[in-house]
């Protein structure tokens, strides 16, 4: 079965209560949307005990903005020693607690526009701190909900981007808010990236990857049932 971004409008938000009811509650580290930022900067390719543990001894190090943007690379780089890609993303967070302070006034924008003038800022990141940091209505595509996206069919891009416009267009707007963590968790719990839970799955009825997995399955029992007949 073929499903259109027609079919995933009427269907998602049943979808995403369905998920929501099989996700396991998601652990913010901070709140603040400054913290935010840097905890989800830092994020990029590195489990997430990683990330928050490296986030949370800056924040206890330097406190605040301020402090991050006048700390050294070299002490930064030490803090967050097992976050992946350590180098870039030090040079990164000192230079988006400089950029903020001095070029947005000390307050962190509340734009995509605005946040993705910071080096090192994407759309995901930036959705992340609208949503998560201001509550403002906004979808973060992350490598979760990507994978989610393509194994449904809900998007057939490889781009992030677009899978983000395509969920603006089919997801209510009131729904947006605590889309990005809710999915996350479906992925790291039922739609793994590896041995997905399938059977399990309370969204299997909606999905193209589980029809194409079962229609393998239904194959090779019928090729199993052939060879034993030849066999006689």
């Amino acid at each position: 079965m073929t499903r259109t971004e027609k079919y995933f409008r009427e269907h998602m938000e049943e979808m995403i209560n369905l998920m929501r009811s099989q996700a396991p509650e998601h652990h913010f580290e901070f709140h603040e949307p400054f913290w935010v930022l840097i905890t989800t900067i830092l994020s990029h390719r590195t489990k997430d005990e990683v990330t928050d543990r490296a986030a949370r001894n800056l924040e206890q190090r330097y406190h605040d903005m301020d402090g991050l943007s006048k700390a050294s690379y070299e002490d930064v780089l030490k803090i967050i020693d097992k976050v992946g890609f350590k180098k870039a993303k030090a040079e990164r967070v000192i230079n988006a607690a400089k950029i903020i302070r001095e070029r947005f006034g000390g307050r962190v924008p509340q734009t995509i526009e605005s946040l993705t003038e910071i080096p090192g800022v994407g759309r995901k990141t930036a959705n992340v701190v609208l949503s998560d940091g201001f509550g403002i209505p906004a979808i973060a595509v992350d490598t979760h909900v990507q994978r989610i996206c393509m194994r449904t069919g809900i998007s057939h891009s490889g781009n992030p981007e677009d899978t983000e416009m395509i969920l603006r267009r089919i997801v209510p707007e009131k729904l947006w808010l605590g889309l990005n963590p809710m999915m996350v968790e479906f992925g790291k719990t039922i739609c793994k990236p590896v041995g997905p839970r399938c059977e399990s799955c309370k969204i299997n009825s909606f999905c193209d990857y589980y029809d194409l997995e079962k229609g393998k399955k239904g194959e090779g029992r019928k090729t199993n049932k052939n060879n034993v007949k030849k066999k006689k």
